[in-house]
């Protein structure tokens, strides 16, 4: 598989960066058509989606190398090393979120509601970013056979692309990509149709959808973050899973999502 998407001579552009940029960008629409009903300035929102990429780089790959840490301390100069592969979505989210926490408390925005229109972008925009893996060859699954994969109707050329120093491994990153493009329209459906959306609960929604899928498709994995015999991310993923039911059903003194303002 040719990771290059374009070589200059002086720069190579990879497939990885091209889908994590789209990811960006398709995430970010969605995100901005929903930020405009609701009256966010374009300078102030263009600074929040620049900062909050920012961070959400940052942190997806300070938490990739944190649990990498034997490695990267023997070759340091590989931590610069991104088109490598290597961000991890979790610290990527945990980072996005650290900064509109800080965005929020200094722009006196309502924290949840931001959640609720930011997760529609972001689960669309992890869809997309998941084909990087695919022309990285990294993140994919156990050792399986070519009629196995045939038999689960996954595309042909994904299938060659799963070949792989002579095995076929399950695409781990194609199950995840589609289930995420389900979530994405699951969401868009609730937003617009249920008239008893409460803020909070969008968000909650995502954490719980997301989280079940990961907690599976990591478990295929062969390259998980581990810490000792857990892999980091179902643990996450059952943390998280765990406060997206609380925020669906629990919360109390919820507020309609369409009645709720931005501002506070």
């Amino acid at each position: 598989m040719d990771r290059v998407f374009l070589d200059l001579g002086f720069i190579k552009i990879y497939y990885y960066s091209i889908f994590i940029l789209l990811g960006v960008i398709v995430g970010g629409v969605c995100v901005f058509l929903e930020l405009e009903k609701n009256r966010v300035n374009k300078d102030e929102l263009f600074d929040m989606f620049f900062y909050t990429i920012i961070f959400a780089f940052l942190g997806a790959r300070v938490y990739y190398v944190l649990f990498n840490l034997s490695y990267y301390l023997s070759n340091p100069i590989e931590i610069l090393y991104i088109w490598h592969g290597g961000l991890a979505i979790h610290g990527g989210i945990l980072g996005g979120l650290l900064y509109l926490w800080y965005y929020s408390k200094k722009h006196k925005l309502n924290l949840l509601k931001l959640f609720d229109i930011l997760v529609v972008g972001l689960i669309i925009g992890q869809a997309i970013g998941r084909w990087g893996n695919f022309f990285n060859s990294e993140a994919y699954g156990y050792v399986t056979s070519y009629g196995y994969l045939k038999s689960l109707f996954i595309p042909e050329f994904i299938i060659r692309g799963m070949y792989i120093n002579g095995d076929y491994y399950m695409p781990t990153f194609f199950f995840e990509s589609v289930w995420n493009v389900i979530g994405f329209i699951i969401l868009l459906l609730i937003r617009k149709f249920y008239k008893n959306l409460k803020t909070g609960q969008l968000m909650g929604f995502y954490m719980m959808w997301y989280s079940f899928i990961r907690f599976i498709i990591e478990g295929m994995r062969l390259d998980s973050l581990m810490l000792g015999p857990i892999r980091v991310a179902q643990l996450v993923s059952v943390v998280l899973f765990i406060v997206g039911v609380y925020f669906v059903f629990l919360r109390k003194n919820k507020k309609l999502y369409r009645e709720d303002v931005l501002y506070e």
